[in-house]
């Protein structure tokens, strides 16, 4: 998790301005905690205020760590663009994971998180651990 959190960005794919679904309380969860964050919502221009990105590809630089809260069919698609584009850093929220993420992620060179905690639960207590 410390590598996770020892990124200087970050991008929440499935983002959502509902605030009753998981894509937005989990871009909340970032902004509760002065994370930079950046919304990824092919839909939406704007979300809790923050300019919306379209796809990873639309980040201006991928040096950074992305929470996916999206489908496990689009979550294939988020982590064959995250490969592409070089980002290392990815954590599945719970449900989201796609089938065989973990052997793709490992050819690949990508830190994936999944199967297991949901930021809004232990993030606070995760993001503290990797400050230390």
């Amino acid at each position: 998790m410390s590598v996770f959190f020892s990124s200087k960005a970050f991008a929440v794919v499935g983002a959502s301005a509902d605030r009753s679904k998981y894509g937005n309380k989990v871009l909340r969860w970032y902004i509760d905690n002065k994370l930079p964050v950046t919304p990824i919502n092919p839909k939406a221009d704007e979300i809790e205020g923050l300019q919306c990105k379209k796809t990873l590809s639309d980040l201006p630089s991928t040096e950074l760590s992305i929470s996916v809260i999206t489908p496990p069919q689009v979550s294939l698609r988020v982590l064959e663009e995250a490969a592409r584009l070089g980002i290392r850093h990815i954590w599945f929220q719970p449900g989201s994971e796609p089938e065989g993420f973990r052997d793709f992620a490992a050819k690949n060179g990508i830190h994936a998180i999944g199967n297991g905690p949901c930021i809004l639960i232990e993030g606070e207590t995760l993001l503290s651990e990797a400050k230390l």
